[in-house]
């Protein structure tokens, strides 16, 4: 009869992979690696995750659901006013590379790792991004935005810029100018009219 994971051991996996993929990369950790980390056995990992390309394409799922659950937590309180919206989109990508042991955006990470376009783990982490550029650009068209892809992409550009900048030069760097800039763009992009939410935030600082 085979055994049964003890509750809790994929977790404990995902876990692991996470601590190691997060500092050194993905592709710089074997799966001998995790099995001694963890303390579980080879066949315990492998019955949990097929290979190495299944624990990273759910690692990176993992962290996509996490990522989208926190930032409708940072988005709910700006409900009705999708200008501000956008400029919270930057800010909450703004405050995670503030975070202690910053390695850089793991969806970008993953995919510069991964260059196979059929590798599952980048399939993933494109699905994030691609994600991510479709509500920046439903959140410009909620807000009127002269040029809602325009407006979207140009935000989506500044966001990969940020992790860029923080992951080479630091939090305090170029990336300390990413929510000024955005802005910027916002401003100039989406007339006064819809701008009414942001202004009295402003007025109320």
């Amino acid at each position: 009869m085979t055994r049964r994971p003890a509750p809790g051991t994929r977790q404990r996996i995902l876990k692991t992979a996470a601590r190691l993929f997060g500092e050194r990369g993905a592709r710089a950790v074997g799966m001998q690696e995790v099995v001694e980390e963890t303390g579980l056995g080879k066949s315990v990992l492998y019955r949990e995750f097929s290979s190495k390309d299944d624990l990273v394409a759910a690692w990176v799922r993992e962290l996509d659901a996490e990522t989208w659950s926190h930032m409708d937590q940072a988005l709910a309180p700006y409900e009705g006013d999708p200008a501000r919206q956008l400029l919270k989109v930057v800010e909450f990508a703004q405050a995670s590379v503030q975070a202690p042991g910053f390695y850089g955006c793991t969806f970008y990470n993953t995919s510069a790792e991964f260059r196979d376009p059929a590798h599952p783990g980048r399939q993933e982490a494109v699905a994030h991004l691609d994600q991510l550029r479709r509500r920046l650009r439903d959140l410009a068209l909620a807000a009127r935005a002269t040029d809602a892809d325009a407006l979207a992409d140009m935000l989506m550009l500044i966001i990969s810029g940020l992790y860029a900048n923080a992951a080479t030069l630091g939090s305090s760097g170029p990336a300390g100018r990413a929510t000024a800039a955005a802005r910027i763009l916002i401003d100039q992009h989406i007339a006064p009219a819809h701008q009414v939410g942001r202004e009295r935030e402003r007025d109320s600082c």
